[in-house]
């Protein structure tokens, strides 16, 4: 078994995240996660604090530690999804995208960590100064919503040089191999998203599933257009790593076109990162979490070669 900082601290048998991605990741799927080893993590970005402790209800089912990931740029409107997140007993709270510091205090108050999602130097380090507890190395490659500055691997091999605190890598990571390549660099676990759009678990529509599973490595597209075709309020800051739309093909790049004369969007966004690529049909969060943990393999293959 692999054992680093994210296993140790939360009693894991795989170093392995599922990313906090609202629509998807409800607490079903962070619960089967959760079951199987990892960390399963709820992703919530609009709604009631009820809504919110219904899922993480649902994820405590399993027993084990889960986490939660809240949207910073919405939480002046509903702070209170902050309380629950830790009177529920969530062991990690992500606070991501948008001005999150004054968060931090009242989750250290109870007891838990706190990770957010850096996608440059300068938020790892704004980060680090606030009191982030754990951060995640998220690079361009990843799916759903981030910066697209840095790849993940650059990105993860600065962020591990600039700060003393555990580094997970989030992008582009799908299979075994994968992470075992973030861990030989030095990362305590992966951050994983795609690779858990299409389980069993997720509540992602089935015919996202399929597209997800169908599609090919360069078969995404980063842009803010699907966003202000449906009128989401994001940050313009970030933008989101979706598979290929007719939308996005027709206006990525004439952002203030759209701007000024909007058409709204009233096609599915499948949500997803290079790693899509790597996904070939769904499966159960479980089977998911065993192909993953077969890093440990690859690792041990690796000190073999390198006599270590």
């Amino acid at each position: 078994m692999i054992h680093t900082w994210l296993t140790n601290t939360f009693g894991l048998t795989v170093p392995v995240v599922s990313a906090p991605m609202a629509g998807v990741s409800g607490g079903a799927l962070a619960a089967a996660v959760s079951a199987a080893g990892g960390l399963g993590m709820v992703g919530f970005a609009a709604g009631s604090a009820e809504e919110l402790r219904s899922e993480l209800d649902t994820a405590a089912a399993a027993g084990k530690p889960y986490g939660v990931g809240l949207l910073a740029w919405l939480l002046p409107d509903n702070d209170a999804l902050v309380d629950v997140a830790v009177e529920c007993g969530a062991a990690l709270v992500s606070l991501s995208f948008g001005p999150y510091a004054r968060y931090v205090d009242r989750v250290h108050a109870a007891g838990k960590l706190v990770a957010t999602q850096v996608g440059t130097i300068d938020d790892a380090r704004a980060a680090l100064a606030i009191g982030v507890d754990v951060l995640v190395a998220r690079g361009g490659e990843g799916g759903g919503h981030g910066r697209n500055e840095v790849a993940t691997l650059p990105l993860l091999q600065a962020v591990l040089d600039a700060v003393d605190v555990p580094v997970l890598a989030a992008g582009g990571i799908g299979t075994g191999r994968g992470l075992a390549a973030v861990l030989a660099a030095g990362a305590a676990g992966a951050w994983v998203g795609t690779a858990f759009t299409v389980a069993t678990e997720a509540a992602t529509l089935a015919a996202g599933k399929q597209a997800v599973a169908a599609a090919g490595l360069a078969d995404t597209t980063y842009t803010t257009v699907l966003d202000i075709g449906r009128g989401a309020g994001w940050p313009a800051e970030f933008g989101g790593r979706a598979l290929r739309h007719p939308y996005a093909d027709k206006w990525h790049g004439r952002e203030d076109e759209l701007r000024a004369a909007p058409e709204p969007l009233d096609q599915p966004v499948t949500w997803a990162g290079q790693a899509a690529g790597l996904v070939t049909a769904p499966r159960s969060a479980a089977e998911i979490v065993a192909s993953l943990a077969t890093a440990e393999t690859y690792l041990a293959d690796i000190a073999r070669r390198t006599g270590g």
